[in-house]
């Protein structure tokens, strides 16, 4: 099933913005107590001013652990959030679209930019949250700015969250989206040879996977994109204990994710889960991989750029020393997401343009 859609009421989401932003100017101005006015200085790097303000706003409000959260207010948050952090930049067109997986119906949504690039591309792109909040709505705004900046329409896809369906069916309905794409291209505008896979945190740990699943049968993506994704939930690196908390993405945050997602221990170690423990990354697809500076999941992103490069993979590693997890979500506020974006889809472009797309 195919239908237009249509951008939320921007009303609210206007109002939001302005509080947000003038609540930044005021601690901009009167720094009180309860808010950091000193460089953050961890492991050699330097927290990026703006971040640092957004954190010490946020550090006011009550927060409690998300455990503590029914869950279906932390899905309405983080969809809330991605609205009112980002900028929904026009399309041609939108078009919501039901994929058919062995789970049931997968939600998934089409932006084709208004100027549309040669080279035949689309991105698969898996939103972040966790595999267990998160949404094609709590991403809309990274999925337009996507498809606007790089040319090449989007396909954003909305798999299974846990609790209600833990591990493995994230990863299934990934698989699935990227088969309907291989098996589709031309008709969402793009040829088979030039599928791209991109995602963030839990969304990285799905492109990544789906990259692994996919040259395994012989369809391998063109090229994947990875931001701060998660790699390797069977243990934690040094990262984790350096930023466990107040940087956005916590430990707590990360156990509850992994909880929810993985309720057997066992499959911590399965690739599936964990695709750093892949026994082989020989035949991937050309990679970049992006990672925050200030972010748990800084360290397992980077051995995973590591493991790709020593196996002979073109891989670019790119890390934002100064930046937090989910940075890529603040379209709307100073240039640090936008940023962040901008490189990748450079790194993508450059990397498409080196491989020329078969003539029709």
């Amino acid at each position: 099933m195919t239908q237009q859609h249509s951008a939320p009421a921007p009303g609210v989401d206007r109002i939001a913005r302005a509080l947000l932003r003038g609540s930044s100017r005021i601690l901009k101005i009167v720094r009180p107590q309860t808010v950091r006015n000193f460089d953050v200085m961890i492991d050699g790097q330097t927290l990026d001013p703006g971040l640092q303000r957004a954190m010490g706003l946020f550090s006011l409000m009550s927060r409690k652990p998300m455990s503590d959260i029914p869950l279906r207010y932390s899905r309405s948050a983080m969809n809330f959030g991605g609205r009112m952090l980002g900028h929904a930049l026009p399309q041609r067109r939108i078009e919501d679209l039901e994929i058919n997986g062995d789970g049931g119906p997968i939600p998934a949504r089409l932006y084709t930019p208004l100027e549309l690039s040669t080279g035949d591309a689309l991105i698969v792109f898996f939103h972040g949250g966790g595999w267990t909040v998160g949404s094609i709505d709590a991403c809309d705004n990274v999925a337009r700015f996507l498809a606007d900046r790089s040319g090449f329409p989007v396909l954003s896809v909305g798999y299974r969250l846990a609790p209600e369906h833990p591990f493995p069916a994230a990863i299934d309905d990934a698989m699935s989206a990227y088969r309907f794409a291989y098996e589709n291209a031309e008709a969402l505008g793009a040829l088979p040879e030039r599928i791209v896979v991109a995602g963030e945190s839990a969304g990285g740990n799905l492109a990544a996977v789906v990259s692994q699943q996919a040259t395994a049968t012989g369809l391998p993506p063109a090229f994947q994109l990875l931001f701060c994704p998660i790699t390797d939930v069977s243990r934690k690196r040094r990262s984790y204990s350096l930023f466990s908390d107040g940087y956005v993405l916590t430990e707590a945050h990360m156990d509850w994710f992994r909880d929810n997602y993985l309720p057997n221990p066992l499959h911590a170690t399965d690739p599936r889960a964990s695709p750093l423990l892949a026994p082989s990354f020989t035949g991937l697809p050309p990679t970049y991989v992006a990672v925050s500076g200030f972010d748990p999941l800084r360290d397992e992103g980077e051995e995973y750029a590591q493991r790709l490069r020593e196996a002979g993979v073109h891989v670019t590693l790119r890390r934002h020393p100064s930046l937090i997890h989910g940075v890529i979500y603040g379209t709307a506020f100073g240039d640090t997401g936008r940023s962040v974006l901008l490189e990748a889809i450079g790194a993508l472009r450059f990397a498409l343009a080196l491989a020329t797309p078969p003539v029709r």
